[in-house]
């Protein structure tokens, strides 16, 4: 090679270099800031800038510029519209939009999405529930029949309630309604929809603002409920070091819930309007969620599951899962961080009945905190004598007896036997121990007043 072209190349890999390093990169992300499971992987990042800290500045990327773009929805599939019309590189959403955001990237022929990790789950489907306004005579699925059921159409939540439904027999008996979770929570304080299916954290919301009750929970249907990340195929081979840099942000913004839910419960909500109360039942130890990024055989085993049943009811494409999953990403965070992968993707955290690593109940006092009881009568106790003191009560949470679910006291069904006081979530379960332990049923009211 003469010297004038070895000049020349050069010069092209040069300018070749600094057109790199000038380049702007647009990341897009989806997410559903008032969907308590994928908070780590959308609207933490934004707040506290992780994502920024993670991003790579050095090799291909030195010089480079990055636009981070946040959009946040109420559901999922308009996160999938987006990413499918190029706009979004990631999304974050439930397992029922997951599939649909999966199947429907592999009909097109063209790009595809994978799914990297998973945001926050409960392995028994709790965080999915079915609720009645307040008032409401109803107090089982069963007595919904000749009633209308409202859902948004094609999440867990529908999933759940179309399970169900065929369950008790009365799928042909019930009507059910397509709608959105604030025009689903706001007809249920209006008494304008017999019953609502939703996700987290809106049957909580419901519950704590004192317009809903809920008759099922998302654990009686057996079914794992969870959010994870999907991320388009294209932008995944174009740029492995920023997806790498999403997840690890997303494994931090986890781990930033779980060393101090209060503080995390009290910022979410100032960034979403979801009640920090409720925010704090999903946070909490013993809570709702566990965040935790890794990409369990349960989670694919009920996907697929709730692929067969969107083949059916919605005729979606087929899904090659071996294709989709990709958990890549996630053990390269783990191992990044320390963590051993294959351990703690054999490890579920589930709610058990009398835990007794928790404690009775906790109460949150608007100034003072949050003070744990070792027993619901303590708990009681306490709460009598701030009212008496006029000090204000946030919330109340005790565990019920019969799944060793987190729940809020006021919503809660009380038994007293034996001097003792046992918190129930379904009137049903402490209607048979009132009858089996000789005790009577009683109302937070009740025993507060």
């Amino acid at each position: 090679m003469s010297k004038t072209s070895l000049a020349l190349t050069l010069a092209a890999l040069l300018a070749g270099s600094a057109l790199a390093r000038a380049e702007t990169i647009e990341i897009g992300i989806g997410h559903q800031s008032t969907v308590t499971n994928t908070v780590p992987g959308g609207v933490i990042l934004e707040k506290l800038k992780l994502l920024e800290k993670h991003l790579p500045k050095s090799g291909k990327y030195a010089g480079a510029e990055y636009k981070l773009v946040y959009q946040d929805y109420t559901s999922g599939p308009p996160i999938t519209n987006q990413m499918l019309a190029g706009k979004l590189a990631f999304g974050v959403m439930g397992d029922y939009p997951l599939i649909v955001n999966g199947a429907n990237f592999q009909k097109s022929g063209k790009n595809q999405s994978r799914l990297i990790m998973i945001t926050g789950y409960n392995l028994k489907g709790t965080g999915n529930a079915i609720v009645v306004p307040v008032g409401s005579s109803v107090y089982s699925v069963e007595q919904l029949a000749g009633k209308q059921l409202s859902t948004p159409i094609g999440s867990a939540a529908w999933g759940m309630a179309l399970k169900v439904l065929r369950d008790k027999g009365i799928y042909d008996k019930v009507e059910m309604l397509g709608q959105s979770p604030p025009v689903g929570v706001t007809n249920i304080a209006q008494n304008k929809i017999d019953a609502h299916a939703d996700f987290c954290p809106w049957s909580e919301v419901m519950e704590f603002r004192g317009t809903g009750r809920k008759i099922f929970d998302g654990s009686e249907a057996g079914i794992p409920t969870f959010h994870g990340t999907v991320v388009t195929k294209d932008f995944s081979d174009k740029y492995p070091e920023i997806v790498q840099a999403y997840v690890n942000a997303t494994m931090e913004a986890q781990a930033w819930i779980e060393k101090d839910p209060v503080e995390a419960a009290t910022k979410v909500s100032e960034w979403t309007g979801i009640e920090k109360e409720v925010l704090y039942l999903y946070f909490s130890k013993g809570g709702i969620s566990t965040f935790e990024g890794s990409m369990k055989a349960q989670w694919v085993e009920a996907l697929k599951y709730d692929h067969g049943l969107l083949a059916k009811e919605k005729e979606i494409p087929p899904l090659d899962f071996d294709k989709w999953v990709d958990a890549s990403f996630v053990k390269a965070g783990f191992k990044a961080a320390g963590k051993d992968y294959d351990a703690i993707v054999k490890t579920v955290v589930t709610n058990k009945p009398d835990d007794t690593s928790l404690p009775a109940a906790e109460v949150w006092f608007a100034e003072g905190g949050i003070k744990t009881y070792g027993s619901i009568k303590e708990a009681t106790a306490a709460v009598k004598e701030a009212a008496k003191a006029g000090k204000k009560v946030n919330a109340t949470y005790v565990y019920d007896k019969a799944t060793g679910l987190k729940l809020f006291s006021n919503v809660a069904f009380f038994v007293e036997a034996e001097g003792k006081l046992s918190a129930f979530m379904k009137k049903g379960d402490a209607d048979a121990f009132a009858a089996k332990a000789k005790g009577k049923l009683v109302s937070w009211g009740d025993i507060t007043a």
